[in-house]
């Protein structure tokens, strides 16, 4: 089973944090992305192959998520509100 994906804020491992923007896919290979953009610095867009986006990593002897949802963006805050 595929893992859904849910926009909004996400913490990386190394605690930084992003904001999931939604699927994209590579023009030649179909492959599905995740676009996200980081909420530091120059608020650059990334994108990562989704299956390693969701896929978990081994810090210091424990299995965490690569990147883990920590709820909506801001701007998905104020269009509801």
């Amino acid at each position: 089973m595929q893992q859904e994906l849910k926009t909004g804020r996400y913490r990386h491992y190394k605690n930084k944090e992003y904001t999931v923007l939604g699927v994209a896919y590579h023009s030649e290979t179909e492959e599905k992305m995740v676009l996200y953009r980081q909420e530091y610095g120059e608020h650059n867009l990334w994108v990562r192959p989704f299956e390693m986006f969701f896929e978990n990593v081994t810090v210091d002897s424990q299995t965490v998520p690569r990147f883990a949802y920590v709820g909506p963006s801001c701007d998905e805050d104020r269009e509801v509100g």
